[in-house]
């Protein structure tokens, strides 16, 4: 008598295996790749109030330090935004040479001002509310520069976040802190950071890496209430 399914079907027991197999390592392989902040956040730059705040023109050209704008990141865990007296400083009437910078540029400055109102600036770099501890005080004094976090922030005529701020790339620099350590009386000066820190991965460093290290480390933590508590 013959049978009732042709031989072919034999194979199709392994070939759905198969198949099913493939699906799952394909599934695991694009979520691995494809739910991380670092596909999703980095290249983050929302769109921001009036002609917005080029960097690249004001530490950049101008080589304002941060500290003149974020005031109280060394003292305290938020990096705060300036107010907008802050801003008028530079940009009141006639204090701008209109040749370099229209007055309708910079209006959204001088009309917040005039309301006593502040400038919704959208925020960039956010990390998860239930993380919610990360001290820039705290990271500052360590010697961590701003341009491990932030990246070349003097270049970017609009700020966008340049590293992923994952659990996991916290917990990288944690466990090798020594690539991102400098003086901490340098973690303003980015464009030196940048080439410091290029030159020290390639070997070369115009710093005692293993006495800086040794009098900075205080053994950074990776235990979980660290950060989430």
């Amino acid at each position: 008598m013959a049978g009732l399914f042709p031989k072919w079907t034999n194979a199709l027991p392994t070939v759905t295996a198969m198949l099913v197999l493939g699906g799952l390592v394909t599934t695991v392989a694009g979520v691995w790749y494809y739910f991380t902040p670092k596909f999703w956040e980095v290249g983050y730059m929302p769109a921001q109030p009036g002609s917005g705040f080029n960097h690249q023109l004001h530490a950049g050209k101008l080589g304002i330090d941060c500290r003149y704008c974020h005031t109280k990141i060394e003292e305290s865990p938020e990096a705060n935004i300036p107010n907008v007296a802050t801003c008028m400083g530079c940009h009141a009437e006639n204090r701008l040479d209109t040749k370099f910078v229209k007055d309708a540029k910079v209006q959204f400055i001088r009309d917040a001002y005039a309301k006593n109102a502040s400038i919704e600036w959208r925020r960039v770099h956010k990390l998860p509310d239930y993380v919610r501890n990360f001290p820039h005080h705290v990271h500052l004094k360590a010697g961590v520069s701003c341009y491990s976090c932030h990246g070349q922030i003097m270049g970017m005529p609009e700020v966008y976040q340049a590293q992923s701020l994952s659990m996991g790339w916290c917990l990288e620099c944690h466990r090798n802190p020594e690539q991102h350590l400098v003086p901490p009386e340098d973690v303003t000066k980015l464009t030196w950071v940048e080439q410091e820190l290029k030159d020290r991965a390639s070997g070369r460093s115009s710093v005692d890496v293993e006495a800086l290290v040794a009098s900075l480390r205080r053994e950074p933590p990776q235990y979980c209430g660290a950060c989430h508590h």
